[in-house]
């Protein structure tokens, strides 16, 4: 466990108590706006408790990453598998990057079930040129902790690719999370 994930454990306990900070945090992922939702639906806290959550957690969990070049796989995965590994469902995630590789933002574009998500290419077109990305990465995690490109992940990825390169937005990789491992489209030569 990291210290920031200490911390907020600890913090949790302090607020909820011991057996409840610990369901609370393992629930949510240690990700702020999950541990905000988990409390409030789960152990009924009032807006103080979850505020001050929110405010223990803010600085921690919601700015931008240490990471602010990523460059290849080995950058960019660490950063993937602290957002996407250990969650019980699919999620697709979009890092965007501007003209240097720098960090931009990560983006939650799809959600879906044990197995599948559905993405479609034009949200992801339209993010980048909202925020005026020059390339980005995708990724997503499978929760069977296997990371292996489906043909459909390489269908996707080729569509992606081409609806991004209409818009001069590069798709420098999509990284499939597994547990704590992750396979690269671009280190297996796909892109």
């Amino acid at each position: 466990m990291s210290n920031t994930n200490a911390e907020t454990l600890n913090a949790l306990r302090t607020l909820f108590g011991v057996r409840a900070a610990s369901r609370l945090f393992k629930r949510s992922r240690g990700r702020a706006s999950h541990i905000l939702e988990e409390a409030r639906a789960s152990y009924g806290a009032g807006w103080d408790a979850i505020r001050a959550v929110h405010a223990l957690l803010e600085q921690a969990f919601l700015e931008t990453p240490a990471v602010e070049i990523i460059d290849s796989p080995a950058r960019a995965a660490p950063f993937l598998k602290a957002r996407l590994a250990g969650i019980g469902y699919e999620i697709f995630g979009i890092v965007l990057l501007n003209a240097q590789n720098g960090f931009i933002a990560f983006e939650e574009v799809a959600r879906g079930t044990i197995s599948q998500t559905s993405v479609y290419p034009r949200e992801i077109v339209k993010r980048s040129l909202a925020v005026n990305a020059a390339a980005l990465l995708c990724a997503h995690q499978h929760p069977s902790g296997l990371p292996q490109a489906s043909r459909a992940d390489q269908v996707l990825t080729r569509a992606l690719q081409q609806a991004l390169a209409l818009v001069d937005v590069r798709l420098i990789d999509h990284i499939v999370i597994g547990g704590d491992k992750h396979f690269s489209f671009a280190e297996a030569g796909l892109l």
